[in-house]
């Protein structure tokens, strides 16, 4: 079974492909549905699933802040449906507030990904049982026997430190450049992958209701 973890990039999206006998293909294509050829599951860093309104929310995203202390604020708040519809951040943030909370710049500057996702699934249905929302931080969590990795990826000791956890784990990365992607890119796209290998060995953890869905039937849960 090939399996892939996949994380946003400036030039696209960085794949991270685990094959049967355990090789690592690390490459950046420009769309997910690219990515998702071949697949048996592929695990990415980007909300799938859209509440109507800010507030409550998804409940994966507050189980996953539960369980990182120190880290919680690297799961950021997904848009409701209707300000992923706008165009500008200040018209988005005034429909997100008008409905209960506003949306920040960050979330934003999210929403061209987010999009292209959610109309990827909506369009094709078959693709809901390959592609899985998972989150690095938890993924590295559950490598680091539950701990949350605090210092920072981008900072040279966080950097090592997730580096030698994916490692550990069977995931040998020699940090070399890779074009149009940054090396953290790389880090969240390796420990997605590690993700998308327990989803297919049935001993992932779920966040979230099983059944719980978005008005189009997309799954609101994230995997670690």
């Amino acid at each position: 079974m090939i399996v892939g973890g996949a994380d946003g990039c400036r030039t696209g999206w960085v794949i991270c492909r685990h094959d049967t006998d355990g090789t690592l293909n690390i490459r950046v294509v420009k769309t997910l549905a690219e990515a998702c050829e071949g697949l048996s599951i592929l695990a990415v860093d980007m909300p799938i699933g859209l509440t109507d309104s800010p507030r409550p929310g998804r409940a994966c995203e507050g189980e996953a802040r539960a369980l990182m202390p120190g880290k919680a604020s690297s799961v950021f708040p997904t848009p409701c449906r209707p300000a992923l519809a706008c165009t500008t951040h200040a018209e988005a943030n005034a429909t997100s507030r008008k409905l209960g909370m506003g949306l920040n710049r960050q979330t934003f500057h999210l929403f061209p990904k987010l999009r292209e996702v959610d109309e990827l699934l909506r369009s094709r249905a078959a693709l809901r049982r390959v592609v899985y929302e998972a989150h690095p931080e938890l993924a590295f969590m559950r490598m680091n026997s539950g701990k949350p990795v605090l210092a920072k990826k981008r900072q040279p000791d966080g950097f090592a430190e997730r580096r030698k956890l994916l490692a550990r784990h069977g995931f040998r990365w020699k940090a070399e450049a890779l074009s149009g992607a940054a090396r953290d890119d790389v880090l969240d796209a390796m420990a997605v992958c590690r993700t998308a290998t327990l989803i297919a060995v049935g001993t992932a953890t779920r966040l979230g209701p099983a059944r719980e869905r978005d008005r189009y039937g997309l799954p609101m849960n994230i995997w670690y």
